[in-house]
């Protein structure tokens, strides 16, 4: 078990539906990465743009950018996530994916799909929250407008750090900035969110505000807005379970479950 867990937040821009441009833009970003990291965090859909045309960027969980993800986590020895778009039984998914660093793949499907883009039109929700067990870490993740319902992000299994990818644009930055903070504070858990910069070819802008947040919400890490940036964040157990310990609010919760 891993007492720190260091976690390299990459906010960067995306080329939009282009995986070979994207692929190659990040894997310039992360030959920068010379420092051991436990886990490298991608944004949302991080091979396309959040594009509502998955008929022409979609991908397979045997495709090229999962394999070039498996060989990235050997050759990084960390784990690595993000979305991208998959096919998978004729449905289109927003899909997460986590990779270790021995190349064994865990997926979770975007859960609440974003109407107001028509995302639900075109893309099938995911009906199963996970949870990852990585270095004696208990991680969920969760993508976007996830985000904005925190009965699925209900720490029910005890998890120790939400990760979330996104591609939120900066007219609504201050709900991401609210709601990432709220819920570390309600779960009683570390909260990483991971943002998009830069315009895409709906011009929507991203203004980043990637961020980390512990189990108080207080945030603790130092990445600039607005810009593409690269930082890695450490986050530790002791102090997870020292207010945990001490706090004890999880106990507390409204016992329901979700249909």
């Amino acid at each position: 078990m891993s007492e720190t867990l260091n976690i390299a937040l990459l906010q960067t821009e995306l080329i939009w539906e282009n995986a070979e441009q994207n692929r190659t833009h990040l894997s310039r970003k992360l030959a920068t990465l010379v420092d051991p990291v436990d886990i490298i965090v991608l944004p949302e859909m991080f091979t396309s743009g959040f594009t509502m045309n998955p008929s022409q960027v979609f991908e397979t969980m045997q495709g090229e950018t999962i394999s070039w993800l498996i060989n990235l986590a050997a050759e990084k020895n960390a784990a690595i996530t993000g979305s991208l778009v998959i096919k998978e039984n004729r449905n289109y998914y927003n899909r997460m994916v986590f990779v270790h660093p021995n190349g064994r793949l865990e997926h979770y499907d975007k859960r609440h799909t974003f109407t107001l883009a028509g995302e639900d039109k075109v893309y099938t929700a995911g009906t199963k929250k996970i949870t990852v067990d990585y270095k004696g870490w208990k991680i969920c993740p969760l993508i976007c407008y996830d985000l904005r319902f925190p009965v699925w992000a209900r720490n029910t299994e005890a998890y120790d750090v939400l990760i979330y990818v996104a591609n939120w644009p900066s007219v609504r930055m201050v709900a991401w900035d609210t709601l990432l903070k709220a819920r570390a504070i309600e779960n009683m858990s570390y909260c990483v969110g991971v943002n998009r910069v830069g315009t895409d070819a709906n011009n929507h802008e991203y203004s980043g505000h990637s961020a980390v947040y512990d189990v108080l919400g207080e945030r603790i890490d130092s990445i600039p807005f607005a810009k593409e940036a690269f930082e890695i964040v450490s986050l530790k157990k002791d102090a997870l379970s020292h207010y945990r310990s001490k706090l004890n609010f999880l106990s507390d919760r409204d016992q329901f479950s979700i249909m």
